[in-house]
This record gives C-alpha cells, sequence and structure tokens, in this order.
C-alpha cells in the first residue's frame, strides 16, 4: 500500500479547501484585518466579512468556555465537511470525474456542515437556547451557501477512484 497517490479522492480535496478556509479565513488576524479594512455595506466588504464567520482565536479576555466553543465550531467546520463530502453520494456515483454532482457534493457537504457545526457549538455556549441554536445554523448554512462553492471547486477535481 502506497503512502501517496497522484490522485486526490474529492473528499480529501475538499476536506483540505475547508482546513484552508478555516486556517486562513478564520484566524484572528484575517479578522482583525476584515473588521479594519472592509466595508460591510458593499456586497466585497460583506464577503470578505463573511470568510471569517469560522473564527478560531486564543483571546485572553474572553472566557475559556467561549474560546473552546469558537475552536470547536472551526474543528467541528472541517470535520463535517469530510463527513458529509464522504456521504453525499454525488461524488461517488458521477459516472465521469469532474462532473457537475461532484461540484455540487461538495458546495451542499459545506453548507450542510457550517450549520452542524454552528448548532452543535452552540450547545455548548455559557447559555444555550434554542434560538440561539437555530440563528447559529442559519449563520452556518449563510456561510456554507456563499463561501461553499470554493470547496465545491476543489471537490470537482477530485477522483472518485474505485476499491
Amino acid at each position: 500500500m502506497a503512502l501517496g497517490n497522484r490522485y486526490k479522492t474529492a473528499p480529501g480535496a475538499g476536506t483540505l479547501a475547508a482546513l484552508i478556509l478555516v486556517l486562513v479565513f478564520g484566524s484572528p488576524w484575517y479578522g482583525d484585518w476584515a473588521q479594519d479594512n472592509t466595508d460591510p455595506n458593499t456586497a466585497g466588504g460583506w464577503w470578505l466579512r463573511l470568510l471569517a464567520w469560522p473564527a478560531w482565536s486564543f483571546d485572553t479576555d474572553d472566557s475559556l468556555r467561549d474560546v473552546i466553543v469558537g475552536d470547536l465550531k472551526a474543528i467541528l467546520l472541517v470535520v463535517l465537511t469530510f463527513v458529509f463530502l464522504y456521504l453525499l453520494p454525488g461524488s461517488q456515483l458521477a459516472r465521469a470525474r469532474g462532473t457537475v454532482s461532484q461540484f455540487l457534493a461538495g458546495w451542499a457537504a459545506y453548507i450542510f456542515a457550517g450549520a452542524f457545526a454552528a448548532l452543535l457549538a452552540t450547545l455548548f455556549l455559557t447559555n444555550p437556547s434554542l434560538l440561539g441554536a437555530f440563528n447559529a445554523a442559519g449563520s452556518g448554512a449563510g456561510y456554507g451557501f456563499f463561501v461553499g462553492w470554493i470547496v465545491g471547486l476543489a471537490s470537482l477535481g477530485g477522483w472518485r477512484g474505485t476499491r
């Protein structure tokens, strides 16, 4: 069994894209830059701020529980992206590599991952509420909808392989 393969799988490629999105755009440095240098009243500024949604941080001003929950949301986003990319049959059942079904499966996986990551992370907040969980899931799904096409493109280039 070879450790390296010259072909990437659709779930692996999509998860790598999600990891890069979370590490780069969820970082405190990018979040601070987006807050200071973008205008939320423009489409570009709104989208650049949206990219920072799965924010992770090591802020000492927040309670330890809130820091862990914020980081948990980012971790769950990546893990659930892999799970949904693996479970969604579009990329595995596509007849040819690079079909539209792979793109849509990757995009949908990121929407589901964003919604479920936010929902699950909200349950661990200091004062969780059902309304807060629903609002968080809606914002996670919105993030996945507007950013998930990047994961869809990454999974589009993935090889579905046979075992």
